[in-house]
């Protein structure tokens, strides 16, 4: 298996393996750019298909981590590690442990912190044999509330770009995935009025929406199809396809679920519809910004203020896609890249 013709290598500074027979584990480690900091990115557990899927998987977080981090304004650089493997049935404490060992080989090149299968317990667990480990329970704890935050701000600001309105009373948001995320971007847009249709494979967080947020149910294979003003992916990446965005009845889509996009040119079918797709690294940056302000100066306003910088920040992405007659994540592409490539301001 080569790394380097891999379609998602990207000229990533490291990409590490490593496997610890006593255990188990099977991981690698891709850090795709340091030009900012050092790497920063979450940590999945997943049961891939083969060593591929997941060398496939880790190259393409990393670089949107990169790409995530220069578009939030951080100083750190791009990183991301995956764990082959079943959270449910295959993670062990003797296996978190050794997966902070790994991290703790590579001396602070890579910083982790959790993600799907990943929990700040096991941050806990892996910061007893690493400083960086991070989103640990006595500190930041679960970032999902931020990426939340930080996606619901960004859906009001494309709904104010494509419909005319920020107004989210009324709103009719078709969300796909319920987990950490998905369940607290539903309470926000509860809260705010908006009119929700949901789904998910568990069907007792289903349940829990529509007791708790009136929300309706469609099957996991309906939800794109859903009669909405958002669509908003909250699952696994690669949702917005061939089979997917013909049949898309929302206006905007702007989601937490990381690398949306099968594929580039899939931004541009969604253009052709007049679909306002929100990059999904600039909406979803609310849990990386929550990490990166861990520490003895943390405050929870200092991040939400940043945070909320994620509206003004599409804003300027659409206006500027709008003006050169670009797809929105290609402006996304290119402001994040002025600034790790070129140490431009985003501002600028």
């Amino acid at each position: 298996m080569s790394v380097f013709s891999r379609p998602d290598f990207d000229n990533h500074e490291a990409v590490h393996f490593h496997a610890d027979p006593d255990t188990g584990l099977k991981a690698i480690i891709a850090i795709h750019n340091r030009n900012l900091g050092p790497a920063l990115g979450g940590m999945r557990m997943w049961p891939y298909s083969d060593d591929t899927a997941a060398l496939d998987d880790v190259l393409r977080l990393s670089k949107g981590m990169t790409y995530k981090a220069a578009m939030a304004g951080l100083d750190y650089g791009g990183g991301k590690a995956v764990i082959i493997g079943d959270s449910r049935t295959d993670k062990t404490d003797a296996l978190v442990r050794a997966m902070g060992h790994f991290v703790q080989t590579l001396e602070g090149r890579y910083h982790t912190a959790e993600d799907v299968g990943m929990t700040v317990a096991d941050m806990d667990l892996m910061r007893t044999v690493t400083p960086y480990a991070h989103g640990l329970s006595d500190s930041t704890g679960n970032p999902s509330p931020a990426t939340a935050w930080g996606v619901f701000v960004g859906m009001k600001a494309a709904a104010k770009h494509r419909l005319g309105t920020d107004e989210v009373k009324g709103l009719r948001v078709a969300v796909q995935g319920l987990g950490s995320v998905g369940q607290v971007l539903c309470e926000y847009l509860s809260e705010a009025g908006a009119r929700l249709t949901v789904a998910d494979i568990d069907a007792d967080r289903v349940r829990h929406c529509q007791e708790t947020f009136g929300a309706t149910a469609v099957a996991t294979d309906d939800i794109h199809r859903a009669e909405a003003d958002v669509f908003a992916p909250c699952a696994l990446g690669a949702g917005l396809n061939d089979a997917t965005i013909p049949e898309l009845r929302a206006a905007v889509v702007a989601g937490s679920a990381n690398n949306q996009l099968a594929e580039v040119r899939h931004g541009t079918m969604l253009a052709r519809r007049r679909i306002l797709y929100a990059p999904d690294y600039v909406i979803n940056a609310g849990g990386l910004i929550d990490i990166a302000c861990e520490g003895p100066d943390y405050s929870e306003d200092k991040v939400m203020t940043r945070v909320d910088a994620i509206g003004p920040t599409l804003a300027r992405i659409f206006e500027r896609a709008q003006a050169e007659e670009a797809t929105p994540e290609t402006i996304a592409d290119r402001m994040a890249e002025e600034r790790f490539l070129h140490g431009m301001d985003l501002a600028a």
